[in-house]
Order: structure tokens, then C-alpha cells, then sequence
């Protein structure tokens, strides 16, 4: 009781004291601030300007941004919260990423910007041609996005907020989501990249804070390598043993603890799994998945994109430092909570059954950080979450407006395209609101690793479709179509059994049939892909193959190519076209009618415009806010030769020889550091 009491105390020190609120909020007016100032910056009134931020972006935003995306609360909490539990080898999610991450920059990225796309169902349409792939691929990313990204996020928040302020979950994740739905609404892309930007020095400013603090508590480096392996629980005895037993397994910290590189069968995390599957679910995430390549086609050019993925490449050596060591000192410091083994006393100290170490993190913030600090660190999570909430409500909004609302309306201007994008993020934000209870009742302690697992189950279809589709010309729609489907339905035979069994827990193993769950989840996404590249090859080798005529810089081979490329999707495009003229005629035959009634025209624009000024300001506020132009001001459209020149410009990958080779020397030492690294912890 004494012990519960000292944690309420803390738990309203941190809300009720003026220095962290203060912080608080100076963070809040600095990331609005931000976002505001980055729309009187960019055109938003476009298209490209609001989903590419006008496709004029520096190397540091990209880096910055690519990182910030990708870092939400649910690293902060699942990375602590594994490493605390099972030791060092979670980093290598993070460091298997600094490889792939320059594949995106070099191979990738030159092949999405000489196709002229702006999201990826969009370049597979034009790949491939037909409308399945594009459509299946859309509603894909927007279900993983809603039901795995959002709730992942949102239950890490909640699971900091909860520890930290407690404060009401619903109360908190409902406030966070409005305040980033009005930044990602207003502003676009290039909002959210520069508050990208601000937030990425808050959290790694934050996270160093916090790891000097951890580490001086625990005896520096070195002490913590001393002291992992004693932190156990008080309570190791099962209170019911008639019920179940309490191996030692289940509280002892792993013997390769210290170790990145594992055993090949019984570990958790098997050292080939890690090095081929891994990468096949960061191909997936970092080459093809739009909340990542979104962020590169807004560079300014091809150096400054590289660029950018190097310096994302070395923020991604942080992790460990920041996150994983930061968790497994927690474990150490409070080992009766973090540790805790007993159901009963998990439940009541987290609130789930299965282990307490996802409060890993949290419970560092509130018990070491003093007041004032206290506030910098939930500023530091509010921004892991904020952003990357708000990079998927911006990448599904491209999504949803490009690929499926543009398909049922293809005469649609860009006004309507960027309402409808904007309505459709509203929408996204309720569905959030609505998932979060069912969040809140999923077993924590499992949450980091279901992700993973959804991601080893649905994602390496897809990484093998874009692979090959970049990669290898004879692939064509057949092949890639029929791939998917077959992979989606491996994927779900194994993903459905394991939702139905449960994963279980180290008291409470999983009655999934060994057959259907024995194999590791990443070296069944090696399976899965694999499986996949040879249904797409051999379907595509009994089909006939595409003209290279369709494929002039939609491959990496024809980048180059100044052939004229004839798309696949044009009978579309022509149609479209052929609405909008007929859509034009009717306008000029209405002002030509108008012409002829001159005198009434006249009348009604004396008429209206008594009444214009009662209105005029409140439309020209709401059409600044949303980047559509004044109420009475029109948007000059661009000619027709300076969208060409645009889409000339967008599409160059060209670089300057000097500055290709300071990237290219940048990138061979990233990975030389990477190797180091993982033959220094293996």
C-alpha cells in the first residue's frame, strides 16, 4: 500500500507541477508555431504542394523527417520494453534498417521519381497497368495503416500517459489527436516535415537527457552489463502452484542477453531470421511503404534525397543507446515492477497479466527525471506520437484521395481532391477515437511483437512485387496480381490460426498447432516471400511480357532511357481528358449565355456584392486555412508549359559528380560504422 501511495504521489507531482506544465505547453506553441509558419512557406493550393510540400525540400528535413516518421511512441515503449525483457537483440530492427534505408535512396527512389508518381498503388498502376494491383495495394496500406500503425501508437501513448500524468487515456489520446489532425489538415506535407524536423531534436535532446540520468543511476556503462543478469523479481514463487508453475526461464534475464547475433532455432530472435527476414520487412516498410517513400519524393533532387536517407541511416544508430539500454537499466532499477512474473501482481501494477515491461521507459521518466525535465519527456513522447500519427493521417489521406476517390471520380479538380483528402483524415481520426478502447484490452505486454508478426505475415508480398517490378522487366500484371493473392492468402492461413489460438505467454503457452505457429515469424516471411517471387515469375514466364515501350523509366535498367513512354494506364488518362474538355465546353457555353444577358449579370453583381462583405472575411480565413485561396480571389492555374516544366523538373535524376561523390563516400562509411557496430555487440 505504501508503495502504491509514493506512485500516486509521483504520478500527480508530474501533472500538478508548474515547471513540466510549463514545458508542456512552450512545446505545444513551438510545434504549432512551426506548422503554421510552414504555410505561409509553401503552396498548398496544389496537389503537389500539399501531399510532395512542392517537392522542394533539403537534405536535413528528409533525414529528420524519415526518422521521426518512423520512431513513434511505440519504440520508445516496445523497444525499452524488449530490451528489458529480452536484452540487446531488439536493436537489430533498428540497425537492419541504416542498409535498407540506402537501398531506398540509390535504387528505389531514382526509379519513383523518373515514373512522375506520387504514391505507390499509383506507380504499380502504371508498371503493370490495370486497375487490380493499384486497388488491392490501397486498401491493403489502409487497413495495416488504421489497424496496426494507429494502435500500436495510440496504445503506447496511452501506456506513458497512463504512468507518467495519469491521466484519463481517452481524455489524452483524444486531445493529441485534434491538435495533430489541425496541423496535418492545414499544413500538408511540409508542416509536417518541419515539425518532423523540431520534434526530432526534442525526442533524441529528450531521450539523452534521460539516458545520462539512467546510467549515472545505474553505475555507468559497465554497470549495466554487471547488473542485468541479477535483476530479478522478490516474487518468483507461483501463489497457486496446483494452478500453474513458475519456470525460471520466465524471470531470468536470457544468457544471451548481451548478444545481437543468436541461436539459429531456439532463440527468439535467430541470427539468419534476423539478417534475410528482417530485411525482407524492411523492404516492405522503407522502399515501398508510403508514409517512407513520401517523404523522399519531396526532395529538391536526387543528392539532397540520399542525402537524407544517410542522415536518417545514422539517427537509426541511436535506438539502442536511447531506448534499449535506457530499458534494460529499468529492469534493473525497479525489477519487482518491470520484471514482475506473478499474473495477479502484474495486473496490479500494469494492468495486464503478462508482464509488466513495456512501463519500462515511463517508469524511468517519472521516477529519475527531475521537474521541468519531467515535462521535456512527455513533450518527447507527445512528439513521437503526434508525428508519426500524423505522417499516416497525411500518407493515407494521398492514399485514399489519389487512388481510391480520383478512380470513382476521375474528373475531379484539385480544390475537390484536397477537400475530399482532408475530410477523409477527419474520418480517420474517428475511427481512431472508436479503436482505442479495443487497444487499451489488448494484451501489452505482446503488442510490440504483434506488430512484428502482422508485418512478417501481409508485408513480404508486397516487398517481393515491387522488387521484382523494379528490378526485373519480364515481370508483368499477371504474374505480379496472382503473386499477391497467393501471398495474402499464405500470409492470412498462418496469421488467422495465431489471432484464433493467441500467442500465449511463457506461464500460459499458445495451443496453436506447431505445424501452423512452430515456425518463427521471420523465417516465415523468408518462406512467404520467396514463395511469392515464384508465383510472380512463373506466372509472368506462361503470359506474354511487356513492350518496353511502357516501360521507359519505370524500371531501374531504363531510368535513363529518353525514349517517349507510352503508359499503360493512357486509355484512362485519355478518357479523363476527354471529360475535362467536355466539361470546359459547357462552362464556355454558359458564359457565353451569361455574355448575352449582360444587363442581369450586371445586376446580380451589384446585388451580391452588398452582401459579399459580411461573409468575404470569414471565407478568406477559412480558404487561407486550408490553402484553398480567398473566398474572392481566384488561384492563378499554371500554363500548360509551366506544368511541364514542373513535371520535367520533378522527374531529373540527375546529380552534380562532386556532391554524388560526397554522398556515395558518406554512405560506404554509414556502413562500415553499421558492421563495426554489429560485430562489436554479436
Amino acid at each position: 500500500m505504501e508503495q502504491e501511495s509514493q506512485v500516486s504521489e509521483l504520478q500527480k507531482a508530474s501533472i500538478h507541477n508548474p515547471a513540466d506544465i510549463s514545458v508542456i505547453c512552450f512545446y505545444f506553441l513551438v510545434v504549432i508555431g512551426v506548422g503554421l509558419w510552414s504555410m505561409f512557406r509553401t503552396n498548398r493550393g496544389t496537389v503537389g504542394g500539399y501531399f510532395l510540400a512542392g517537392r522542394n525540400m533539403m537534405w536535413w528535413p528528409i533525414g529528420a523527417s524519415l526518422f521521426a516518421s518512423n520512431i513513434g511512441s511505440g519504440h520508445f515503449v516496445g523497444l525499452a520494453g524488449t530490451g528489458a525483457a529480452n536484452g540487446l537483440a531488439v536493436a537489430g530492427f533498428e540497425w537492419n534498417a541504416m542498409f535498407i534505408v540506402l537501398l531506398l535512396g540509390w535504387l528505389f527512389v531514382p526509379v519513383y521519381l523518373t515514373a512522375g508518381v506520387i504514391t505507390m498503388p499509383q506507380y504499380l498502376k502504371k508498371r503493370f497497368g490495370g486497375q487490380r494491383i493499384r486497388l488491392y495495394l490501397s486498401i491493403l496500406s489502409l487497413l495495416m495503416y488504421i489497424f496496426t500503425k494507429i494502435s500500436v501508437d495510440m496504445f503506447s501513448g496511452a501506456v506513458f500517459i497512463q504512468q507518467a500524468l495519469g491521466w484519463n487515456i481517452y481524455v489524452a489520446v483524444i486531445a493529441l489527436l485534434i491538435i495533430t489532425t489541425l496541423y496535418t489538415v492545414t499544413g500538408g506535407l511540409a508542416a509536417l516535415m518541419y515539425t518532423d524536423t523540431v520534434q526530432t531534436f526534442v525526442m533524441i535532446g529528450g531521450s539523452f537527457i534521460l539516458m545520462g540520468f539512467a546510467f549515472n543511476k545505474v553505475g555507468g556503462y559497465q554497470g549495466l552489463f554487471d547488473k542485468y543478469m541479477h535483476a530479478l523479481p522478490s516474487q518468483m514463487q507461483s501463489p497457486t502452484p496446483s494452478l500453474y508453475n513458475i519456470s525460471a526461464s520466465c524471470y531470468m534475464p536470457r544468457e544471451d542477453a548481451f548478444h545481437m547475433i543468436r541461436d539459429a532455432i531456439s532463440s527468439d530472435l535467430p541470427w539468419p531470421a534476423v539478417i534475410l527476414g528482417l530485411s525482407i520487412n524492411s523492404l516492405w516498410y522503407w522502399c515501398s511503404d508510403q508514409v517512407i517513400v513520401q517523404r523522399c519524393l519531396a526532395g529538391k533532387n536526387l543528392t539532397h534525397v540520399k542525402a537524407g536517407c544517410i542522415l536518417c541511416g545514422y539517427l537509426k544508430l541511436l535506438p539502442m543507446f536511447l531506448m534499449v539500454m535506457p530499458g534494460m537499466i529499468s529492469r534493473i532499477l525497479y525489477p519487482d515492477e518491470i520484471a514482475c512474473v506473478i499474473p495477479e501482481e502484474c495486473k496490479r501494477i500494469c494492468g495486464t497479466e503478462v508482464g509488466c515491461s513495456n512501463i519500462a521507459y515511463p517508469k524511468l521518466v517519472v521516477s529519475l527525471m527531475p521537474s521541468g525535465l519531467r515535462g521535456l519527456m512527455l513533450a518527447v513522447m507527445l512528439a513521437a506520437l503526434m508525428s508519426s500519427l500524423a505522417s499516416i493521417f497525411n500518407s493515407s489521406g494521398t492514399l485514399f484521395t489519389m487512388d481510391i476517390y480520383n478512380r470513382l471520380r476521375p474528373q475531379a479538380n484539385d480544390k475537390e481532391l484536397l477537400i475530399v483528402g482532408r475530410v477523409w483524415i477527419l474520418l480517420l481520426v474517428g475511427v481512431s477515437i472508436a479503436w482505442i478502447p479495443l487497444v487499451q484490452a489488448a494484451q501489452g505486454g505482446q503488442l510490440f511483437d504483434y506488430i512484428q508478426s502482422v508485418s512478417s505475415y501481409l508485408a513480404p508480398p508486397i516487398a517481393a512485387i515491387f522488387l521484382l517490378g523494379v528490378f526485373v522487366k519480364r515481370v508483368n500484371e499477371q504474374g505480379a496480381f496472382w503473386g499477391m493473392v497467393g501471398g495474402l492468402a499464405m500470409g492470412m492461413a498462418r496469421m488467422i490460426p495465431e489471432f484464433i489460438y493467441g500467442t500465449g505467454s511463457c506461464l500460459f503457452p499458445s495451443a496453436c498447432p506447431p505445424l501452423i505457429c512452430g515456425v518463427h515469424y521471420l523465417y516465415f516471411a523468408i518462406i512467404l516471400f520467396f514463395a511469392t517471387a515464384a508465383i510472380v515469375i512463373g506466372v509472368s514466364l506462361c503470359t506474354s511480357p511487356i513492350p518496353d515501350k511502357h516501360l521507359h523509366r519505370l524500371v531501374f535498367s531504363l531510368r535513363h532511357s529518353k525514349e517517349e513512354r507510352i503508359d499503360l494506364d493512357t486509355e484512362e488518362e485519355e478518357e479523363a481528358k476527354k471529360r475535362e474538355a467536355a466539361r470546359q465546353r459547357r462552362l464556355e457555353q454558359a458564359e457565353t449565355a451569361a455574355a448575352k444577358n449582360g444587363k442581369l449579370e450586371h445586376v446580380t453583381e451589384v446585388e451580391g456584392s452588398k452582401a459579399a462583405p459580411s461573409c468575404s472575411c470569414l471565407r478568406q480565413c477559412v480558404g487561407w486555412f486550408c490553402g484553398l485561396g480567398t473566398g474572392g480571389q481566384k488561384q492563378a492555374e499554371p500554363s500548360a508549359e509551366a506544368k511541364a516544366e514542373e513535371k520535367q523538373r520533378a522527374m531529373d535524376i540527375s546529380e552534380h559528380p562532386t556532391w554524388r561523390a560526397v554522398v556515395n563516400i558518406n554512405a560506404v562509411i554509414m556502413m562500415a560504422l553499421s558492421m563495426f557496430l554489429w560485430g562489436y555487440y554479436a
